[in-house]
């Protein structure tokens, strides 16, 4: 049994959320195929507060996550698209924080979207919306994301984020006394052990393939999803007392 599953920026709501593939993976984690004592949301389950954008199969994510939350803890880390705390707390019933260390194997591992080391998006919210945008269309007309993921690997500008944010991330786990630290929001899978405070990064579920982190006896691994479902996963009825009731708040 691992200490813990990890996934992050799952973004829901959008359209190029992989919504079946994640609702065949939390099935397959509470069914016990991937046996795990905690569930780690690393932040932006939701890509905005509007629950108008949710589809079908994205309101079968959330009751997945309900229906783990009764077997085993997950803990909801807040991302920057996520929406006030107090919010998401009360949709599913899990526990919610900016950040979360977990004990596993004798070391101390560090968990936390990255966002706050994020300068360019608060600096420059006009240019992160529109290339936001830009991004997401570039995986509308290209299924394989291929086109997405040479975009983000020629911007000097990006590359230059996601640097800052490990540098940073594993200089506050070091202050910390972390042994490793795990972040999302880069969409960035990453696995760096060359430094004494190792960085992780859970990558994300917008684009194929996606990528979940496990954690064993202090060994934090980044794995790929990549199994093909049958649309009947998503279009099976659910029971109505899994279905989470939520609140429709205004749009932000």
């Amino acid at each position: 049994m691992f200490d813990a599953i990890v996934i992050s920026d799952i973004h829901l709501g959008s359209d190029n959320c992989q919504a079946k593939s994640l609702v065949h993976f939390l099935a397959n984690v509470r069914k016990r195929d991937l046996r795990a004592k905690q569930l780690i949301l690393n932040g932006d389950v939701f890509d905005s507060i509007d629950f108008r954008r949710l589809k079908k199969h994205h309101w079968k994510i959330l009751s997945e996550i309900r229906k783990l939350a009764d077997v085993m803890e997950v803990v909801w880390i807040n991302g920057n698209h996520d929406g006030p705390a107090e919010i998401v707390s009360h949709l599913l019933g899990v526990r919610c924080a900016d950040e979360l260390v977990v004990e596993s194997g004798g070391r101390n591992i560090m968990f936390l979207h990255g966002h706050r080391f994020d300068e360019f998006i608060s600096r420059y919210p006009l240019i992160t919306w529109v290339a936001d945008r830009v991004y997401n269309f570039l995986q509308r007309i290209d299924k394989s994301h291929t086109f997405a993921k040479f975009a983000k690997r020629r911007s000097k500008t990006f590359l230059r984020c996601v640097q800052k944010i490990e540098i940073d991330a594993v200089k506050y786990a070091a202050r910390k006394g972390c042994d490793a630290v795990c972040c999302g929001h880069t969409h960035q899978p990453v696995a760096n052990t060359t430094g004494p405070v190792h960085y992780y990064n859970s990558g994300c579920w917008t684009e194929k393939p996606c990528h979940y982190l496990t954690l064993l006896n202090g060994v934090v691994s980044v794995c790929k999803y990549t199994e093909d479902v049958p649309d009947e996963v998503l279009n099976a009825p659910e029971p109505a007392e899994h279905l989470p009731v939520l609140p429709l708040p205004p749009v932000l």
